[in-house]
C-alpha cells in the first residue's frame, strides 16, 4: 500500500484497524480494511520500516491515524 492509497482510505473512513508490528529490530505498519490487511510500502514498493516505535507513531500521526494495536512479540531491541 502506497501513500496515495493510504490517504484515500483514511479520507474515506475505510480503515478498520491499524497494527504496528515489531519484528527483529524494526517496526512496520499493517492497515486492515474490509478487503483485508495490507502492509505500508515505500515509493519503490519495499516494506516501509522504522527503527523506533516513536518514529512509527509520529509517521502515523502525520497521516491522521490516531489509534493502533501494537504487536511486539517478535521485536528484539538492539538486534542487528
Amino acid at each position: 500500500m502506497n501513500r496515495k492509497t493510504l490517504k484515500a482510505l483514511i479520507e474515506a473512513g475505510a480503515i478498520k484497524k491499524v497494527r504496528v508490528i515489531g519484528e527483529r529490530s524494526y517496526f512496520y505498519v499493517e492497515i486492515v480494511t474490509q478487503a483485508g490487511p495490507s502492509i505500508v510500502n515505500t515509493l519503490r514498493g519495499k516494506l516501509k520500516t522504522w527503527s523506533t516505535l516513536d518514529a512509527t507513531v509520529k509517521w502515523m500521526h502525520s497521516h491522521g491515524i490516531g489509534s493502533c494495536q501494537a504487536e511486539l512479540g517478535k521485536w528484539q531491541h538492539g538486534q542487528i
